[in-house]
């Protein structure tokens, strides 16, 4: 009885930091950044790798941007990639799109996604840069909340949040929940506690803050290049800011295992590089506690009633929050329970080993003394 009623703490602890979370997503959701009082001209560098999901939709999203002037650079290593036959429908389909493609097959080290933008970024011809994922699905006014962020004295570096856009129902719905439901909340109380983390997602930057640190080759041999980027910018005195604007990702997987591989590889790459804060994480899941309650007191009455108002109070916060962002794909509720015990399960997981796959890669996540930063190759 005193694990039952220790876990029932435990639940209850996970359900006041939901609300935590579930309120600072309201506050950033009220929150706007006054309109630019400049529009630079804007490079996005898209490097692609093989076809996807939704991968038209996302790309085709950039190119119908609300904004005077900028280029778009897509590269691929390979010249039969199977996104150029996407890159050439959005030429056709946006004439007036200042569309650049770089195919460059140069290997410049270990994380093949930072080799390709290496390739790509001579074929830059703006010095306001933003790296972003194939799969990230902008809206209209995306660029001009990126660069009213960069305008804030002191910024170096622009990030945003961003949400799962499933592209399968029931697998696409459990890695959505993920990212909506942990991820974003997680990482707005990461920054109401003082932390700036990079979101790789989105990443606008100057191209003299790029030279300052090295340029992209700082990267090329580290896994979680975004977080290298972040921590570099900090090194120089500068501020990682988080736009006010939150574009969708692709969650691609159409099967429980693909998934799993997914999510095990994030969480080995962020047990390698906040090895205390990833333990503490396992505390953000009420539901999965107040079950241990219920197991740990043979099914007593009032751990079942527990578990109830837990579910409850969790799903509050969850239709809260796909509120305030303004989802269309809202979080089913019976898949919370579900996806909370995926989620530890992913956590004990990652704890089996370092190794993980990634697009037909196998990589390792490690910490190095440096920087204390994921090494590794990631070959998107």
């Amino acid at each position: 009885m005193i694990l039952a009623w220790l876990a029932a703490v435990l639940s209850v602890i996970g359900l006041l930091q939901a609300a935590a979370g579930g309120l600072l997503v309201r506050r950033f959701a009220r929150r706007l950044r006054p309109p630019p009082a400049g529009l630079p001209p804007i490079t996005l560098l898209k490097p692609l790798h093989g076809g996807e999901p939704l991968l038209e939709e996302a790309l085709a999203s950039v190119c119908r941007q609300d904004y005077p002037a900028f280029q778009v650079v897509f590269g691929v290593a390979d010249a039969a990639d199977a996104a150029l036959p996407v890159v050439q429908r959005l030429q056709q389909r946006f004439p007036a799109c200042d569309i650049a493609v770089v195919v460059d097959a140069t290997r410049h080290g270990p994380n093949l996604k930072v080799g390709n933008l290496i390739n790509m970024l001579p074929a830059a011809r703006h010095d306001v840069l933003v790296i972003s994922d194939s799969d990230v699905h902008a809206p209209p006014d995306w660029l001009r909340r990126l660069v009213s962020a960069l305008e804030a004295p002191g910024v170096g570096l622009v990030t945003t949040l961003y949400v799962g856009l499933p592209a399968h129902a029931l697998v696409g719905r459990l890695g959505a929940a993920q990212i909506n439901q942990v991820f974003l909340p997680g990482a707005l109380l990461s920054r109401a506690l003082g932390r700036q983390d990079c979101l790789g997602a989105t990443m606008m930057l100057r191209r003299e803050t790029l030279a300052r640190i090295g340029g992209l080759r700082a990267l090329v041999d580290h896994l979680a290049d975004d977080n290298v980027l972040g921590r570099l910018v900090q090194g120089l005195g500068l501020a990682v800011a988080l736009a006010d604007t939150v574009p969708a990702t692709t969650v691609p997987e159409a099967t429980l295992a693909a998934l799993w591989r997914h999510e095990l590889r994030w969480a080995r790459t962020i047990r390698a590089l906040e090895p205390v804060q990833f333990a503490a994480s396992v505390l953000q899941y009420p539901l999965v506690w107040a079950l241990c309650a219920v197991v740990a007191s043979g099914g007593a009455g009032w751990s079942l009633l527990w578990f109830a108002a837990a579910w409850a109070g969790r799903a509050v916060v969850a239709c809260a929050v796909d509120r305030w962002l303004g989802l269309v794909n809202r979080t089913p509720l019976w898949l919370l329970p579900l996806r909370e015990l995926m989620s530890v399960a992913v956590m004990a997981a990652s704890y089996a080993g370092r190794r993980v796959e990634w697009r037909g890669h196998t990589m390792q996540a490690s910490r190095d003394k440096p920087g204390g930063v994921g090494r590794g190759f990631d070959p998107r």
